[in-house]
């Protein structure tokens, strides 16, 4: 029986519409595939900024506390790529391992600003030294309303003090002797004979003596002191300032690091920056890191240690 007329016709018609219909499902097909595999679908997360920081803000759990407030506050992602003493992140930052710094205000944080690698510096907090002496406390330490009037006691008592050689403890023994109008004699400048700088107190126990040094490195072990103790603290005039430290110049960090940089700098030495530091400290159980003065911030806002 001959085929109805308009038969190929209608075949051509519905193979042609079935190869279309096929082809665009190919392609929508693939374009899902795509959408799926390809990088530039999903939005890349923003990069961290990259901090190294003197260890004791790590030892003290203040800088971790702080940091997890500061990722709320700003938006910005942060990671921690050093925590050392100055000559393990200094260098960090100086070959651009870190976006920004954080150590004391110091010859090397100067020689950082001076070779082009670190912008102006700007001060942040301070940590605190204190006294420690033997148990005994010959000289009466204990009971100095502050550290000027403790050198005083130890010089008319003629008891050793070792001259710790850490810069910044030395730095502010002699600041202490020129607010007391006193000079150290010879027993006032025991040689730090300890193998490493943490041995200095295991030497003054050893020699009966006292000892300038940083409150945090006693308190958290990593500075024995078995046969000493901490006789003098909470004296501002002994409190060493730390420096934000971010890339100048010649820092390798491109634009978009510098900018994530200078938003967390900024954050950090404002007022929301300040008051987070105090609940840190606190949740750290501080008093380990203090604030700048409330006149110092900007608008002169108030934080209170």
């Amino acid at each position: 029986m001959p085929a109805p007329a308009g038969t190929p016709r209608r075949l051509a018609r519905q193979l042609l519409a079935l190869l279309l219909a096929t082809l665009l499902l190919s392609q929508i097909a693939a374009a899902a595939t795509a959408s799926v595999e390809s990088p530039a679908a999903t939005p890349a997360a923003t990069p961290p900024v990259r901090v190294a920081v003197v260890g004791g803000l790590v030892l003290c759990g203040v800088w971790p506390a702080l940091a997890a407030l500061a990722e709320q506050a700003t938006g910005l992602s942060i990671e921690t790529v050093g925590a050392a003493p100055k000559e393990g992140v200094v260098p960090l930052f100086r070959a651009g391992e870190a976006d920004l710094l954080i150590i004391h205000g110091s010859d090397e944080a100067y020689a950082l600003l001076a070779a082009g690698d670190a912008a102006p510096l700007r001060a942040w907090a301070f940590n605190e030294h204190v006294i420690v002496g033997p148990l005994a406390d010959p000289a009466g330490v204990r009971g100095a309303a502050d550290g000027a009037e403790a050198i005083r006691r130890i010089v008319a008592a003629d008891a050793p003090l070792m001259g710790f050689r850490d810069p910044g403890s030395f730095s502010i023994t002699h600041a202490l002797f020129r607010t007391a109008g006193r000079k150290p004699g010879p027993r006032q400048q025991l040689f730090d004979d300890g193998e490493r700088p943490q041995d200095v107190l295991v030497a003054a126990a050893r020699h009966g003596a006292y000892a300038v040094v940083g409150h945090i490195p006693v308190a958290f072990g990593k500075m024995p002191s078995t046969g000493t103790r901490v006789l003098l603290a909470g004296d501002p005039a002994m409190r060493r300032v730390y420096v934000v430290v971010e890339p100048g110049p010649r820092h390798p960090a491109d634009t978009a690091r510098r900018e994530r940089a200078q938003h967390l700098a900024d954050y950090l030495l404002g007022s929301a920056g300040q008051r987070d530091l105090l609940a840190a400290d606190r949740a750290a159980g501080g008093p380990w890191i203090f604030p700048l003065p409330a006149a110092t911030l900007p608008g002169h806002a108030q934080v209170s240690p």
